[in-house]
């Protein structure tokens, strides 16, 4: 099992964070080992004194696949759900204005953070979903899967020019605006439309 996350995918989150637009998706993986497992809280590592929220949505790939057309790839996957990329902003940060890679900013154990998954039967347009995340009880995020640069099928094909995607393979297709710093004892709730997905505590 492999994640595949997009980054910059979102103008307004690009924009926050000064970030230039890609022309293409901006695509980076996370270690099998950061995906935390369900019910189990995130511990605050000790490398990074600024780890932020990124939510987002998240798509299970259920057939083997390589070089995908845009048209088929929406058979390539069944199940959605929110996720949580966890970022070290201040490590990423530095690594950034080096020109050096900054995965150890996003790859660390237990950093990808995902919710339930639902059958995207239940859905009725995967291109206007709504999601959101809130924190301690404020909603601090609020993105439409409308407003990506890159839809998850186009996503998908242009991952599987790269990469041969497998069964149980995760993508996390990017984080609106809104990004910010978690603490101890912070509480995450993450929604689709108006279902609670993810639910998790910050120790």
């Amino acid at each position: 099992m492999k994640i595949i996350a997009i980054g910059m995918n979102y103008t307004a989150h690009n924009k926050e964070l000064n970030f230039k637009t890609p022309q293409e998706p901006t695509l980076f993986m996370k270690a099998d080992s950061s995906l935390l497992k369900k019910g189990t809280p995130f511990f605050l590592p000790d490398f990074s004194t600024n780890i932020q929220y990124e939510a987002e949505v998240v798509v299970k790939i259920n057939r083997l696949g390589k070089n995908i057309s845009e048209k088929f790839a929406h058979r390539y996957y069944e199940e959605v759900t929110i996720g949580i990329d966890f970022t070290a902003r201040d490590l990423q940060s530095k690594l950034r204005e080096s020109g050096l890679p900054w995965e150890i900013s996003k790859s660390f154990d237990n950093s990808a953070a995902l919710g339930d998954f639902i059958s995207k039967s239940e859905i009725k347009d995967l291109n206007n979903l709504n999601f959101h995340l809130d924190l301690n009880g404020q909603t601090v995020q609020q993105g439409n899967t409308g407003k990506m640069l890159f839809t998850i099928d186009q996503i998908i094909a242009y991952a599987s020019r790269f990469f041969t995607l497998k069964i149980g393979d995760l993508i996390y297709t990017g984080t609106p605006a809104g990004v910010g710093p978690v603490k101890i004892g912070d509480h995450l709730e993450g929604f689709l439309e108006n279902s609670k997905l993810l639910d998790l505590n910050i120790k």
